[in-house]
């Protein structure tokens, strides 16, 4: 899975599965060219030809589904290649002449989608991993893919291998941050053997200082995207004239107890924007040396230049104005600006426009 905010509807489809009814996860394997997903990216595939996630709008997803609603019937797992040798009508319907691997497994029980909820556990956790997902053994598709998952505090083993397991824990302590999920080939006691190998972050965690019409806004924005999102107020006895998001946490935090109160790490986002200079000047020296991925303040540019002050040589750079300039002007807006510059910061990329560009859409690394 190469974005963690894929993973919760999957896992609560999962466990919302009619055991009777069965279903089936479809995972890219490979990917060649240009197409709208990259390896790792799944959808689930129930009995009936429901589909959850979607793996693109542009891929043969109603192929898959078929396929994947006989590897259902015929309770194995199988390969899927859409290239110039095998799929070449659903290729065709793609439209940007990539082509794809994708592997489909049945799933009929809660055993089968045991990795998911250890996967659930590591990233409740906020704790990073690695998940290898052993698919193939000397060309042929297993019956059932084996799962290997490993972080510090977190160990889970299902391949029957010594050798291969370590093989995967020296791997494992290599594996860079924002390296997308790959396919390695390894040598087993059993012969030679194919595997996807993924790396696990937890979401990004969105604390937003102040309780106003934008910071609900970008809230119900985060939240789409799969973000933890707090909605943090400085007072205890306000309350927001609009009713929180979905999924959004609210918290009681002044200043003075940013500290105490909160725990942050390199995936915590923080926007300081609660219309108060005094009380933003304040939050932003409590969050001036705490691990943050990206910190923002609103406000205008004579306003923003104080606020840059109070945060010189701060342990995050402050962005302010916060937000990508698309000329936002009411709160949704201005929103949709600052998110977008969130999720340009959590991905590695300057979030200038792609036509300006002729670099990868998907990044390698």
């Amino acid at each position: 899975m190469n974005t963690p905010q894929e993973f919760a509807p999957l896992l609560a489809g999962l466990r919302g599965l009619p055991c009777a009814q069965g279903a089936a996860l479809a995972t890219l394997l490979r990917t060649r060219g240009a197409t709208f997903r990259r390896a790792g990216a799944r959808m689930l595939v129930y009995g009936d030809g429901r589909i959850l996630r979607g793996l693109s709008a542009g891929c043969p997803e109603q192929d898959i589904a078929a396929r994947a609603r006989e590897a259902i019937a015929e309770d194995h797992a199988r390969i899927l290649r859409y290239d110039r040798e095998h799929g070449y009508d659903a290729l065709l319907e793609m439209g940007c002449g990539g082509e794809l691997e994708v592997l489909i497994e049945p799933l009929r029980e809660a055993a089968d989608w045991a990795f998911a909820e250890h996967v659930d556990r590591l990233l409740q956790a906020r704790e990073s991993g690695v998940m290898a997902t052993l698919f193939a053994r000397a060309g042929g598709c297993l019956p059932r893919p084996r799962r290997w998952l490993w972080s510090p505090g977190l160990q889970v083993d299902a391949l029957g291998d010594a050798g291969l397991s370590a093989q995967l824990r020296e791997h494992a302590a290599q594996l860079p941050a924002r390296r997308p999920p790959e396919v390695i080939e390894l040598n087993s006691d059993s012969g030679p053997v194919a595997v996807l190998l993924e790396r696990l972050d937890p979401p990004c965690a969105a604390l937003l200082f102040g309780v106003n019409a934008t910071a609900l806004a970008l809230a119900r924005v985060l939240t789409q995207l799969g973000w933890v999102v707090y909605l943090i107020d400085h007072a205890d006895d306000r309350v927001p004239e609009l009713p929180l998001p979905p999924g959004t946490q609210r918290l009681h935090c002044a200043p003075q107890q940013v500290s105490a109160k909160l725990t942050t790490d390199m995936r915590s986002f923080a926007v300081v924007m609660t219309h108060n200079l005094e009380r933003d000047l304040d939050y932003l020296r409590a969050l001036r040396n705490v691990p943050l991925a990206y910190l923002g303040a609103v406000g205008a540019r004579r306003r923003a230049a104080q606020l840059m002050e109070v945060c010189t040589g701060s342990r995050t750079p402050l962005r302010s104005p916060a937000g990508l300039d698309i000329g936002s002007e009411t709160p949704e807006e201005i929103a949709i600006a600052i998110a977008a510059e969130m999720l340009a910061v959590a991905n590695g990329t300057a979030g200038g426009p792609l036509s300006a560009t002729q670099a990868p859409i998907h990044r390698s690394a």
